[in-house]
């Protein structure tokens, strides 16, 4: 049931989420997590920014009223699960963008002046680290 992957900071996709809140997969027959995906493996390999924060898979994150959700997360820092993005290359980059200011932090808070356009308004809820919970 579990596959092993590398431990650092990570884009966690849902290969299996949903293209809209009304349609399941776009017009080419293909889920949105998946094209999700595809986005964000071609725009972290156009870039060499990107190289510190892999981009792994798996079906469903249960966030399915949300369509198109990934799972920012590392090693000891407060990961992320945002959503309701539009599977594309703009926004397969701001999601990046955002994962290498959070790889680059002591714990995982991201200040909001460094944050993407593209992913303001997209959080869903933040999770605590192994052993920890977040004080304010």
């Amino acid at each position: 049931m579990l596959k092993a992957v590398q431990d650092g900071p990570a884009i966690v996709a849902c290969n299996t989420c949903r293209y809209s809140s009304e349609d399941r997969d776009a017009q080419e027959g293909i889920r949105g997590g998946a094209q999700l995906v595809s986005a964000l493996r071609a725009v972290k390999a156009s870039d060499a920014r990107y190289d510190g924060v892999a981009v792994q898979e798996m079906p469903c994150l249960f966030a399915c009223t949300e369509f198109c959700t990934v799972h920012l997360r590392a090693p000891a820092k407060v990961g992320y699960v945002l959503g309701r993005f539009t599977p594309d290359e703009d926004a397969a980059r701001a999601i990046l963008d955002y994962a290498v200011h959070y790889a680059e932090s002591e714990h995982g808070r991201v200040p909001f002046k460094n944050w993407p356009q593209g992913v303001k308004g997209h959080f869903i809820t933040r999770t605590p680290p192994s052993g920890y919970v977040v004080e304010e």
